[in-house]
């Protein structure tokens, strides 16, 4: 594995629904590793779930698409793409507290 470009496509994302104590962020950093992308994922303090990815634009399709999925004890309700705020992100995608 390698650092994804820089311009490399970039995705922030904010999942709801029962998101939280099931597993979902080692779930999207797990998803998001094995696709090779930059990034982080972290529990809001309104029981959402954040994460903002950067990498090749179809590996990152298919992390949303992961996302929307959730591990099997989430329930995911809505996935919301944001504006990226992040110029640099953590390589290899890790789990922020």
């Amino acid at each position: 594995m390698s650092e994804p470009s820089a311009d490399a496509g970039r995705v922030r994302l904010c999942v709801s629904g029962r998101v939280q104590g099931v597993g979902f962020r080692w779930f999207v950093r797990e998803s998001a590793r094995a696709l090779d992308l930059a990034g982080w994922v972290r529990n809001q303090a309104d029981g959402t779930v954040l994460l903002e990815a950067r990498g090749d634009r179809a590996a990152l399709a298919a992390l949303r698409a992961a996302v929307a999925r959730g591990p099997s004890a989430a329930v995911v309700d809505r996935v919301v793409e944001l504006e990226s705020h992040d110029l640099a992100l953590p390589y290899p995608f890790a789990v922020e507290r």
